[in-house]
């Protein structure tokens, strides 16, 4: 059955400057446990801390730049590139650039605030 979705819901984000993160399918906006589908537009200079989510994160960046560390790496995702995280891998979001970023977010099984397991 085809399920209509209106408008997305406005969830509360973390780091040092406000993002806002419209949530389409997930918990919040279509109580979904699933899958969490969700569109960020992150301010230049927004960073967050680090995560070791209970989830995969598969982002793809529409606009700006979206810088995501790793133990291992860094790299700097761009408009029209993708990546992925796995679950409990160390993760660390940021966009240092002038223009910020545009990206959409889909976690495997929907993001939550308990299963994001950010430090600090």
């Amino acid at each position: 059955m085809a399920v209509f979705i209106e408008k997305p819901s406005i969830v509360k984000a973390a780091g040092n400057k406000p993002k806002v993160i419209e949530e389409f399918i997930g918990r919040v906006n279509t109580a979904n446990t699933t899958i969490s589908v969700a569109r960020m537009v992150s301010p230049a200079g927004w960073e967050e801390p680090p995560q070791a989510p209970r989830f995969s994160e598969y982002t793809l960046v529409l606009k700006g730049m979206l810088r995501v560390e790793t133990p291992s790496e860094t790299f700097e995702v761009r408009a029209g590139q993708a990546i992925t995280v796995e679950p409990g891998e160390r993760v660390r979001y940021s966009t240092p650039e002038p223009e910020g970023a545009e990206y959409i977010a889909i976690c495997l099984p929907a993001f939550s605030h308990e299963t994001v397991r950010r430090e600090g």
